[in-house]
């Protein structure tokens, strides 16, 4: 499975983004699905997750109320709707795809990683 996070960009404080993630190669339904950012000098941290039916969702502290994650199966493709951006929002943001849902803010369960994002928020 390959993946493509895409959607991101520069945007000021209090604005909104939606970041996608589309697959090639295998289907992203069986898949609990993550999204994680990093910014230079710091490791990469969890933004959110989804679980395989979309039922279920997770996310860090930081983006709660403010990031909502969601997936359609059909179409292949995750997403993450971005509102009320602060700047240290600001960073690349990636997609991954892997397995358990118990470990979903864990980059270990994911096996699947696409390219980021970059997201840049001006204050």
């Amino acid at each position: 499975v390959q993946l493509q996070a895409s959607g991101g960009g520069l945007v000021q404080a209090g604005g909104s983004l939606r970041l996608s993630c589309g697959a090639s190669g295998g289907t992203l339904s069986s898949y609990v699905m993550g999204w994680f950012r990093q910014t230079p000098g710091k490791e990469r941290e969890f933004v959110a997750a989804i679980s395989w039916s979309g039922t279920t969702t997770a996310y860090a502290d930081s983006v709660k109320g403010r990031f909502t994650i969601s997936r359609d199966n059909a179409k292949n493709t995750v997403y993450l709707q971005m509102n009320s951006l602060k700047p240290e929002d600001t960073a690349v943001y990636s997609c991954a795809a892997g397995g358990t849902w118990t470990e979903a803010r864990k980059e270990y369960t994911y096996d699947y990683w696409g390219q980021g994002t970059q997201v840049t928020v001006s204050s």
